[in-house]
């Protein structure tokens, strides 16, 4: 992975407007991660790619991560604190809290390697979900749908005894335990906070998205370059492409010269 100039990640974030949550990330991974094809990343699974994400977010903006949460019951805002190191030593127990690079929970390859699960008189062949597979079935409102759906596009083989069986005839108790299988296989594709609040003591789980956290602060972060853009150009009459490329340490002493 190499690190994005700030043209770079205006043009993508440009560009994002008119493409789907998935599509974003993979955009940024792509320009960021050259030894990669595109399809080899959108073949990655979902913790994989998210693993990749994360590691592209520290290094634009940093290891620690702010933010805010509402409670559910009472509506009292919570700040979160917490290190990009935290999601991955709790979901994988690998890493040094105090550095910023550790492993992928298992080989950086594509995800569509196939897994086997034996459950009494069956044996079911499957492979990880990935950004291609969750690109089917974006926009369905249907939760249950939308999972059985995706089950499907992951499920190679399934028999029952020699025999092959529909994947739409497999026991709950079998879909249950590919399900698990999954999880445990990428445990960074789910993650989730518990969360207390200190007002009312309502516990709740709180969804992470990799991607919803990176493009937010890229979309924050473009409006903000932009408008420092604008005031160097007005003041100095510099291209966009010579502010761009200003350090941002010397980008800010302009504007505070500017600004003085």
């Amino acid at each position: 992975m190499r690190a994005l100039t700030a043209q770079e990640l205006l043009d993508i974030w440009e560009r994002g407007f008119a493409m789907t949550p998935i599509q974003r990330g993979l955009a940024f991974l792509t320009e960021a991660c050259p030894e990669m094809t595109s399809q080899a990343l959108a073949e990655l699974s979902i913790g994989q790619r998210d693993d990749l994400l994360l590691s592209l977010r520290e290094r634009l903006f940093g290891a620690q991560v702010s933010g805010l949460a509402t409670c559910p019951k009472c509506g009292e805002r919570l700040e979160l604190n917490f290190r990009v190191s935290d999601i991955r030593v709790a979901k994988n127990g690998k890493g040094d809290k105090g550095q910023g690079e550790f492993p992928s929970p298992y080989p950086l390859s594509p995800g569509s390697y196939p897994l086997s699960l034996e459950f009494p008189g069956f044996m079911v062949h499957f492979r990880i979900p990935n950004s291609l597979d969750l690109a089917t079935i974006a926009g369905n409102q249907d939760l249950d749908q939308s999972r059985k759906m995706l089950l499907e596009c992951c499920l190679k083989s399934v028999d029952a005894q020699g025999s092959p069986v529909a994947p739409s005839d497999l026991p709950m108790e079998v879909i249950e335990a590919v399900q698990e299988r999954m999880a445990q296989v990428d445990p960074l594709a789910d993650i989730a906070f518990s969360l207390t609040c200190p007002s009312c003591s309502h516990q709740w789980q709180l969804l992470f998205d990799a991607l919803t956290l990176l493009w937010n602060e890229i979309n924050a972060w473009a409006y903000r370059i932009l408008r420092e853009v604008h005031i160097l150009a007005s003041a100095y009459g510099w291209r966009e492409a010579d502010i761009l490329a200003l350090s941002p340490w010397r980008r800010q002493a302009y504007l505070d010269m500017v600004g003085g």
